[in-house]
C-alpha cells in the first residue's frame, strides 16, 4: 500500500470512527456511569471485536482474489457504491438526539439492571459482543475493505496495516467519547443533525473519489 492510499484510508477509518454507532454509544453509556478509566475494558473489548471482524473481512476477500481478480474487482466497484449508499443514509438520518438521551437515562439506571458491567470483565464482554453482534459492521467491512486492498501484496501485512490503523483511530475515539462522555451527550443532541449531515457528505466523497480512481 502506497503512502497516498493509506492516507485516504486514514481518513475513511476517522469518518468510520465518528459515525455515531453502538460501540461509540456504549462508551459514551460507561463513560457517564463509571468514569473515563473504568470505561477502558469496554474500549478494548470493543476493538478486539473490530479486529475480529476485519480478519474476517480480508481472509474472505482474499480467498476472492486468488479465485477471480475480476470478481474482487466488481466487488471494489460495489464497495464504492455501497459507500456512498451509506453517505446518502447518514446525510438523511435524523438527530441522534434520543440515542444520546438514552445513553444518560442508561447510566442513571439503578444497580441492579447493571449488575452484569460492574466489574471490568463484564465491561470487556459487553464491549466485544456489541461489535460482534453489529451484522452492519461485517458488512461495511466486506465494502469498505477491497478499496484499499492491493493484489499481489501479503494478507497478513495488509491485515497488519488495515486492521492496525482502524483499530488505533477507533481505540483514540471511544477513549475520547468517554472521557468527553458528559459534554458529547448534549453536544449530540443540539448539533447532531449537522453531525450526520457532514459525516454522510464523507462517505459519499470517499466513495465517489475511489469509483473515480477505478477508471
Amino acid at each position: 500500500m502506497t503512502l497516498e492510499l493509506w492516507l485516504v484510508y486514514l481518513a475513511a477509518a476517522v469518518g468510520l470512527s465518528l459515525t455515531p454507532g453502538p460501540n461509540g454509544l456504549l462508551a459514551l453509556t460507561h463513560g457517564i456511569r463509571f468514569g473515563p478509566r473504568k470505561t477502558v475494558p469496554t474500549v478494548v473489548g470493543g476493538i478486539i471485536g473490530f479486529v475480529i471482524l476485519v480478519a474476517l473481512s480480508i481472509s474472505g476477500l482474499g480467498a476472492l482474489l486468488a479465485a477471480s481478480e475480476r470478481a474482487f474487482m466488481m466487488v471494489k466497484w460495489a464497495g464504492a457504491a455501497y459507500l456512498v449508499y451509506l453517505g446518502v443514509r447518514l446525510w438523511l438520518a435524523p438527530s441522534p438526539l434520543v440515542d444520546a438521551e438514552a445513553a444518560v437515562r442508561s447510566a442513571a439506571a439503578p444497580r441492579s439492571r447493571l449488575a452484569g458491567i460492574e466489574t471490568s470483565w463484564g465491561r470487556f464482554r459487553q464491549g466485544l459482543l456489541v461489535a460482534l453482534s453489529n451484522p452492519k459492521a461485517l458488512l461495511f467491512f466486506a465494502a469498505f475493505l477491497p478499496q484499499f486492498m492491493v493484489p499481489d501484496t501479503s494478507l497478513w501485512l495488509q491485515f497488519v496495516v488495515l486492521g492496525g490503523t482502524f483499530a488505533l483511530v477507533e481505540l483514540l475515539y471511544e477513549l475520547l467519547v468517554a472521557a468527553m462522555a458528559g459534554r458529547l451527550a448534549g453536544w449530540l443532541g443540539r448539533y447532531g443533525l449537522w453531525f450526520n449531515r457532514l459525516a454522510g457528505a464523507t462517505f459519499i466523497a470517499i466513495g465517489a473519489l475511489l469509483a473515480r480512481a477505478e477508471r
